[in-house]
């Protein structure tokens, strides 16, 4: 069968190319046509749209590319029809994968969401269309199963895909010859996961790169995407000779002592990987403003949300500065009783969520779906 995905965002990326795996595991004549990244590239097909042209956050950045975003969306809905897929699968990024998801369900397209909106947040509204335009949903939290069921989507759970990048990372890891390779294992190592987008990084590298100088028996390590040219990192690290090593998280994360994460999916990942970290995210003031008013939730960071409870410490915004992260950072690297408690929480975190396999049994789903 055909498949045509579209994942906007690194994760996205991430998460997507295992289930094409799955796919292809289980449908022999599987063929992709994608918007997404390397990950995604790897598995094969052909990639229309690259998701370094394609991540835009916030209220501000996205109506400064909003001639660009409407672009996308003419020459997807084109694009799609050309390819005469069986199904559609959204990857998240749901501003515009619902606007695709609502032009394929006018034309009789099947609809297949993996990794939902998070209207459960924000942006209630949009369920009444994902009711409306969407074949099937396929969640990766196990709280939102309960949440959809109650609005009558249909909608399964298999369990968080995370758990079998990490299952299938640990298989293949060789952390002695990553620590040579990269010079590295004499000091605790201290990873550092500025985010994945333009903006993010600028607001939040040059706060982290403030450790460096204060802390000098640790080893500290930018998480680099390759999406970002080493100069582009370099403008917001004050002159400092700290590591940037790109395109391996999951190396970074299972050699480190502790983490200094941007919110977003890594801050699961860090988890999953048994880091103590803080989390931290300052965005386009505007931008968290009109979000502020419009979510309705405790915690931004998935560890507490999934828990929820402050599992972990969160300095958000203003609250993202300096002493604030000095502050935190003895407690995360030095406090051994707080350690122990957030590995705790880790634990109850990995309970909740399940065991791996949800990719593969996402694919099988899908694919009985379809024959149907």
């Amino acid at each position: 069968m055909k498949y045509y995905i579209i994942a906007g965002e690194v994760s996205g990326d991430l998460h997507a190319s295992f289930l094409m795996k799955g796919l292809k595991a289980k449908d022999e004549d599987a063929e992709f046509r994608f918007w997404g990244g390397d990950n995604m590239a790897k598995e094969g097909g052909t990639l229309v749209k690259h998701i370094k042209d394609l991540s835009f956050m916030g209220f501000v950045e996205v109506i400064a590319n909003l001639k660009t975003i409407l672009t996308n969306l003419r020459f997807c809905k084109k694009d799609i029809l050309n390819y005469k897929p069986d199904a559609v699968i959204f990857v998240d990024y749901p501003g515009f994968n619902l606007r695709i998801a609502s032009f394929c369900h006018f034309k009789g397209i099947k609809t297949i969401y993996y990794i939902s909106p998070k209207v459960w947040a924000w942006k209630k509204g949009r369920i009444k269309l994902m009711k409306k335009v969407l074949t099937r949903l396929y969640v990766i939290f196990p709280f939102e199963q309960d949440f959809f069921k109650k609005h009558d989507l249909d909608v399964e759970y298999y369990g968080n895909p995370l758990l079998d990048e990490i299952q299938d990372y640990s298989q293949t890891q060789d952390k002695e010859a990553f620590l040579a390779e990269n010079k590295l294992g004499e000091k605790p190592i201290i990873a550092l996961l500025p985010g994945s987008r333009i903006q993010e990084i600028k607001k939040i590298l040059s706060v982290q790169m403030t450790l460096v100088e204060k802390f000098p028996d640790f080893d500290f390590v930018i998480a680099g995407l390759h999406t970002h040219k080493e100069e582009f990192y370099r403008k917001f690290m004050d002159g400092k000779d700290v590591k940037i090593i790109y395109n391996q998280i999951y190396s970074i994360l299972s050699v480190s002592y502790a983490a200094i994460v941007c919110s977003g999916t890594a801050t699961l990942e860090t988890a999953l990987f048994n880091v103590p970290e803080v989390v931290c995210y300052k965005g386009n003031p505007i931008s968290f403003a009109i979000g502020k008013m419009l979510v309705k939730l405790k915690y931004v960071s998935l560890v507490n949300l999934i828990l929820d409870r402050p599992a972990v410490v969160e300095l958000l915004q203003k609250d993202w500065n300096e002493d604030n992260l000095e502050k935190e950072f003895r407690r995360i690297a030095y406090d051994e009783g707080y350690r122990t408690e957030i590995e705790m929480n880790y634990s109850n975190l990995k309970i909740m969520l399940g065991e791996a396999g949800a990719s593969n049994k996402v694919a099988k789903s899908i694919v009985k779906l379809l024959q149907n």
